[in-house]
């Protein structure tokens, strides 16, 4: 079997949809958990356990990915996933509002709703990116998923924005008003980016390679815990699971401890912390922008075209960031901290977007009909670091500053800490076995036979 890839334009289509899953998920994890500490004056573990709550949830997107697999259609799972998100979206408001009467009920009827997002951006998301692997050339993959995640961070800007604006001057009816606004709209952009994106209409069968049906038919009757098993078995996919593990559990630590950091030892105000997160931010885009460029064939890939090569220097770089936030706990002001971000930045954006890109191209060169669980097993790995992530750094520098006298010192523990992890971490991705192999997905060969009328069977 032939496909044709996607085009630029249908990349971008499926950039909305990402664009919309980020729209949503930022209006419940951001502006609810403001409402909650500042407005309901609620501690602040109630977000932070309700958040953690969503991503852990996600060890559910192996088997989300395991059902793309077997119903050979990614679209319905992306549309039912954003029904579930949406439906979160709106109950988590619902909650949050109906936490002003009765705190025990809101907060009760909120963990249903984010136990709900965490689900919905597991089918969603996790088909999303199998789609991609599936349909995208791998000279494009790179600056594919550095166009479908600007998108993403381009939905988290926009409604915060819109959002933002129509909330003042706050109430709780307007707060409903907009959440359940926001969700319609974005389930009908969902719909309206996917309609007939992944129709057979683009299967080439005047070039029809058809492979052994037999082998085909007895990977599908395998049992999830089969194909998973059959899987970690491989070495690159188990290694690569594991370097997600740990360079997203580096990654996150410092969420939530680097705005504190600056305030603590540099004296710098909410806002000017404020303006340091949109600094890290601005270099996370440059970093995706950078490996989207000199991967691109009509760029430099020749000489920095390597994915591994992303990978490996994003890990090392973002090391060497974390110790020069290590140097400025010990210095205190004289450091040019600014500047420390903007790296760290940089560095986290370009391998982060570099194992995106490795993630659909592992997935896609695997056995075939396996590529969503595969990359719903990575999902999982990266969304269970997240969880843990941001938890770890918080309550490590809570311990650090009960032994250690200097708040810098004690910060400066915990960003080498992770310094640590981002070094196992490019070890692990420099062992991995990753096809250079500049091969279009029009190229290989599949055990998929497909029939005159243009099904898979």
């Amino acid at each position: 079997m032939t496909i044709q890839p996607f085009s630029w334009i249908q990349i971008i289509r499926l950039g909305l949809v990402q664009m919309s899953i980020g729209g949503i998920v930022v209006l419940t994890t951001s502006t609810l958990n403001r409402i909650m500490v500042v407005e309901l004056l609620m501690p602040a573990l109630l977000p932070g356990v309700l958040v953690a709550l969503h991503y852990l949830i996600q060890i559910i997107r192996p088997r989300m990915g395991f059902g793309a697999d077997r119903s050979g259609k990614c679209t319905p799972w992306i549309i039912v996933g954003m029904a579930i998100l949406c439906i979160g979206g709106i109950l988590s408001t619902f909650s949050t509002v109906l936490m002003y009467s009765s705190p025990k009920l809101g907060i009760f009827l909120a963990f249903f709703g984010f136990l709900a997002i965490g689900l919905g951006v597991s089918a969603s998301g996790t088909a999303l990116l199998t789609l991609l692997a599936k349909r995208v050339d791998s000279k494009k993959r790179a600056s594919a998923a550095t166009i479908v995640w600007l998108m993403m961070i381009a939905g988290f800007a926009v409604t915060a924005g819109v959002s933002g604006h129509f909330l003042d001057p706050f109430t709780t009816k307007r707060l409903l008003i907009i959440a359940s606004t926001i969700s319609i709209i974005c389930f009908l952009l969902t719909i309206f980016s996917l309609w007939r994106l992944e129709s057979y209409k683009y299967y080439d069968l005047s070039k029809l390679d058809v492979g052994d049906s037999t082998t085909e038919k007895n990977q599908n009757q395998k049992k999830f815990s089969e194909i998973i098993k059959e899987i970690w078995r491989e070495n690159s996919a188990k290694k690569f699971t594991i370097f997600i593990f740990i360079s997203m559990l580096a990654f996150s630590m410092q969420d939530l401890i680097l705005e504190p950091f600056a305030g603590t030892v540099f004296e710098m105000t909410p806002g000017q912390t404020t303006s340091l997160s949109g600094i890290q931010h601005s270099g996370v885009l440059a970093g995706m922008i950078l490996v989207a460029l000199f991967t691109n064939k009509f760029f430099f890939n020749r000489v920095f075209g390597s994915l591994k090569v992303w990978i490996v220097g994003g890990c090392l770089f973002s090391a060497f960031a974390l110790f020069g936030l290590v140097l400025g706990g010990v210095n205190g002001k004289g450091w040019l901290l600014e500047l420390n971000v903007f790296i760290l930045g940089v560095a986290n954006g370009s391998f982060s977007i570099a194992a995106i890109a490795t993630m659909m191209q592992l997935a896609k060169e695997g056995r075939s009909k396996t590529e969503g669980t595969r990359i719903g097993l990575w999902g999982a790995s990266q969304a269970i670091a997240f969880a843990l992530g941001g938890f770890l750094g918080a309550i490590s520098s809570d311990i650090a500053r009960a032994f250690i006298n200097d708040v810098g010192s004690a910060y400066a523990v915990v960003f080498f800490a992770e310094c640590m992890l981002f070094f196992i971490a490019a070890k692990i991705a420099q062992s991995i076995e990753i096809s250079n192999s500049k091969n279009s997905i029009t190229s290989g060969k599949t055990n998929t036979i497909i029939s005159s009328t243009g099904n898979t069977t």
